[in-house]
């Protein structure tokens, strides 16, 4: 087991500052979600989409947690430089953010219809769906960071 662990060091160090970084995002987005309605009437729907500020500000937090969380502890410094090893963080974030939105809104509509009760805490609709689009784009998260950005 200990050799498992110790082969996919990189792996498991991922997994846990995604965690961390989904815990800074989730949090984000609830008190955004919460309290952009009060500024911005149409942040529960605008144009059909829900909640897109509180989306965009949430994951720009769990983005930029991810970023430091990453240089830290999980990947060695790669092939470019910092600067550009910044730039390209940013480029396939931002594009992982546009994916991560659209799952959202799928999630919203389609999958999550109702809160999510387990006695003891309920899960809002919103929350199910920002918890399923970020497990989603994780997965693809990593792949590029490791191959584009650091070193594979």
């Amino acid at each position: 087991m200990k050799e498992l662990i110790l082969k996919q060091k990189q792996v498991l160090l991922f997994v846990l500052a995604g965690v961390l970084s989904a815990v800074v995002e989730i949090s984000s987005f609830k008190g955004f979600s919460v309290n952009l309605p009060l500024i911005f009437s149409q942040e529960n729907n605008f144009h059909g989409i829900h909640f897109p500020l509180s989306n965009i500000f949430s994951t720009t937090c769990g983005i930029i947690t991810n970023y430091f969380l990453s240089i830290w502890f999980v990947f060695e410094r790669g092939k470019h430089s910092k600067r550009k090893e910044f730039v390209y963080f940013m480029i396939i974030s931002f594009f992982s953010t546009l994916l991560s939105l659209a799952f959202f809104q799928v999630f919203f509509r389609v999958v999550f219809k109702e809160h999510l009760d387990l006695g003891f805490l309920v899960i809002s609709q919103e929350i199910l769906s920002k918890i399923a689009a970020i497990l989603l784009v994780s997965i693809l998260n990593y792949t590029l960071k490791k191959k584009v950005i650091f070193n594979g």
